[in-house]
């Protein structure tokens, strides 16, 4: 047997056996981000309207901003929304207890971590993802408003996230309200003196943020977007909840 041409035989089999294999973690990658998708569609599909709190995983009970979170999240879930976080610990926990301890349902996005993240102990509905994508999809499907707490890159990330599919008319306009006036602060100076200037984002980009500290008037600032969107409505005028309907196929990945 000439082994010159039994070991390229071989090789081209072993790569042909690699490139299937391949191929099927693919494929079965596809199916449980599928699988994610309709997990998330029928727990969730019953829990509007609903909030989503995004901040820190890091804050610890004793941070004053764990303490704001955990107000916010009770009077927002007396008000009647259900409220979503990531489902850990920090600001994340803090909207689930309060959230629980309120009239609507407290629900956590749980995602894997190769240092595993522990769910907290609040949560009324809880789901797992394995990838970061489908649970970002799944927060801004069922938000009806966005409630940022300082947090670190993974918070940063979920509010340019936001950003960027409202701006782009990707997504539903829904209100976001940054909560820390003096952590906010510096990055909302920069988009006003770097990237308005060189015409990165419009003036106007920086409208789809509020920022207010005081949780009554967080509950109040998303109640009244709602309100005018009804008026305007109701009065044939345009209002941001309400202008982008036309484009409501090209959004259906999303709503």
């Amino acid at each position: 047997m000439d082994k010159r041409k039994v070991i390229p035989s071989l090789r081209s089999l072993a790569d042909q056996e690699r490139a299937t294999a391949k191929k099927a973690r693919a494929s079965w990658q596809m199916f449980t981000i599928m699988a994610e998708f309709i997990e998330a569609t029928e727990y969730l599909s019953e829990i509007r309207p609903a909030v989503s709190i995004y901040g820190s995983a890091r804050l610890k009970p004793e941070s004053e901003y764990f303490q704001l979170a955990t107000t916010i999240a009770r009077k927002v879930s007396d008000a009647g929304f259900a409220v979503i976080s990531g489902g850990g610990p920090g600001i994340m926990e803090a909207a689930n207890q309060g959230a629980h301890a309120g009239k609507s349902p407290s629900v956590g996005l749980n995602i894997e971590l190769p240092h595993e993240q522990s769910g907290n102990q609040w949560q009324d509905i809880s789901l797992r993802f394995r990838h970061f994508f489908t649970r970002k999809v799944t927060f801004v499907k069922n938000s009806d408003a966005v409630i940022v707490m300082p947090g670190g890159f993974g918070t940063l990330d979920e509010l340019a996230e936001v950003l960027t599919l409202i701006q782009t008319k990707k997504s539903r306009h829904v209100p976001i309200i940054l909560v820390g006036a003096d952590f906010w602060k510096g990055l909302l100076d920069w988009f006003r003196s770097a990237l308005v200037p060189m015409g990165l984002i419009n003036p106007e980009d920086l409208d789809l943020m509020q920022v207010i500290d005081d949780p009554d008037q967080v509950l109040e600032a998303v109640l009244k977007f709602y309100e005018d969107a009804d008026t305007a409505e109701d009065t044939g005028k345009e209002h941001p909840a309400r202008s982008d309907r036309d484009s409501d196929e090209d959004r259906m990945f999303y709503l």
